[in-house]
């Protein structure tokens, strides 16, 4: 993660967060570096477990609870849920989530993202809202929840935009009646606006 040794929990949260932003996957959505954004974030995952002390290297997890919300069991059906969503199984992955009993942040999290890919937008927008409240520093939950909104504000200025034209249709009438009379007065004197009528 290019932190020296001895960093303090912060220095690694602020390269986690770096890092993040550098390689989240979303950034690289339908290029040909999709698939390695999602290794690297994967690898950059368990760096950060590895160094914050909820993994060791030989690949055990802690019982020590994180500012992700991991407890000693609750890590791997995380990382389960996560790899049904990574391959777009997110039926399976609600399953698998909504068995899990810690409610944690990355639980929430989770259960924001699965409810945004069905479409359930007050719900995500909630989920992902508690997500964010349990725990402000993850720049994960945070930036998701920063998507969500912007996404949303963007179809609701598409709606307003779409709403507004439907309801002047009148002002593409007048439009049309005003060069239909230029155009017959452009004929009276002998020239021609409009040449398909």
């Amino acid at each position: 993660m290019g932190v020296r040794p001895g960093a303090t929990q912060e220095e690694i949260k602020e390269a986690y967060r770096k890092l993040v932003k550098k390689y989240h996957p979303d950034r690289f959505a339908g290029t040909d570096l999709e698939e390695v954004a999602k290794e690297k974030m994967q690898e950059v995952n368990e760096a950060y477990e590895i160094l914050m002390g909820h993994r060791s290297n030989n690949g055990s997890y802690s019982d020590s609870s994180s500012s992700y919300g991991y407890s000693g069991g609750s890590v791997n059906i995380f990382q389960r849920v996560r790899e049904r969503m990574r391959v777009g199984d997110f039926a399976q992955a609600e399953v698998l989530l909504d068995n899990i009993r810690d409610r944690s942040a990355e639980w929430y999290y989770l259960k924001g993202i699965i409810l945004w890919r069905k479409g359930w937008y007050s719900e995500a927008s909630s989920y992902l809202q508690t997500a964010v409240n349990m725990d402000p520093s993850n720049f994960e939950y945070r930036d998701a929840l920063d998507r969500f909104n912007d996404s949303v504000n963007r179809y609701r200025q598409q709606q307003q935009y779409y709403h507004r034209t439907s309801r002047d249709d009148s002002d593409c009438c007048r439009l049309c009646a005003m060069l239909y009379c230029a155009d017959c007065l452009c004929e009276c004197m002998g020239g021609d606006l409009l040449t398909c009528c």
